[in-house]
């Protein structure tokens, strides 16, 4: 079972991999406009939109881990405690500072 940051890094490629094809260049403007363009649905982090600014956002979670006794397989060990909205997640747009946000 991969770890965390090891799927976050393989969404992440895919996503990249997904812009390129549909841009039809490895050109950094070109596939950043094109990740830029519409929302990624992603299996991982669910519905992700990469704002003017750049920055990937998603709904972020809260989880608890299981006691010893809960878990009803190898990896099922935590619970899902609370979904918090990307508005509430990240920080508002017009307040990161951003040169490329007017």
């Amino acid at each position: 079972m991969p770890t965390e940051d090891q799927a976050a890094a393989y969404s992440a490629m895919l996503a990249y991999l997904r812009a390129v094809k549909a841009a039809g260049t490895i050109e950094g403007d070109k596939v950043v406009a094109e990740m830029k363009k519409s929302p990624i649905d992603d299996s991982l982090f669910g519905h992700v939109v990469v704002r003017a600014d750049g920055r990937a956002t998603h709904a972020m979670y809260v989880f608890k881990v299981k006691s010893p006794q809960q878990p009803k397989s190898r990896y099922d060990i935590y619970d899902l405690i609370e979904t918090i909205p990307p508005e509430a997640a990240f920080r508002p747009l017009d307040q990161g500072g951003c040169p490329l946000v007017k």
